[in-house]
C-alpha cells in the first residue's frame, strides 16, 4: 500500500506554482521625438553604448575587467579612474544621459487641450506677471 501524503508534502507542491506576472500599461503612448540628424537618416542609437537597456549595459559593464573599464571610459571620453565603483557609477549616469537625450518624448498631440484652461486658474495665473 503506498504511502500517504503529509501536509508538508502538500504545500511543497503548492509553493511550486508560480504567479503569472501581471503587465500593467498606464495608458500613455510611448512614442518619441526625433531629435538627431542621425536618429532621422535611422540611427537606432545602438552604435555608442550597444544598447539603449540600462540592466544590459551594466551588466556588462559588471563583466569587463578593471583595465577594460578603464579603456572603456577613455573611449567615452571620462577620465579613467582607479576606483572601479565610483566609475562603473559614472558611466552609468553617462549612458543614462544620452538614452534621455536619444530618447526624448514627443510634444502632446493636442496643443489646443492645454489651451482651455479656466477662468479660475487663468485669474490665478496672471497675478504671478
Amino acid at each position: 500500500m503506498p504511502k500517504k501524503k503529509t501536509s508538508s508534502e502538500k504545500t511543497a507542491k503548492a509553493k511550486k506554482k508560480e504567479k503569472k506576472k501581471m503587465m500593467q500599461a498606464h495608458g500613455k503612448e510611448e512614442t518619441f521625438q526625433k531629435t538627431t540628424l542621425d536618429q532621422v537618416w535611422g540611427d537606432t542609437g545602438n552604435t555608442r553604448y550597444g544598447t539603449l537597456n540600462q540592466e544590459e549595459y551594466s551588466g556588462s559593464l559588471s563583466e569587463m575587467n578593471k583595465s577594460d573599464l578603464q579603456a572603456h571610459a577613455h573611449l567615452h571620453g571620462l577620465v579613467p579612474i582607479d576606483d572601479r565603483n565610483r566609475l562603473t557609477k559614472k558611466l552609468l549616469s553617462e549612458f543614462k544621459k544620452y538614452v534621455s537625450g536619444f530618447k526624448s518624448p514627443s510634444s502632446p498631440t493636442n496643443p489646443s487641450s492645454l489651451k482651455s484652461v479656466s477662468k479660475e486658474a487663468s485669474r490665478i495665473l496672471s497675478e504671478g506677471s
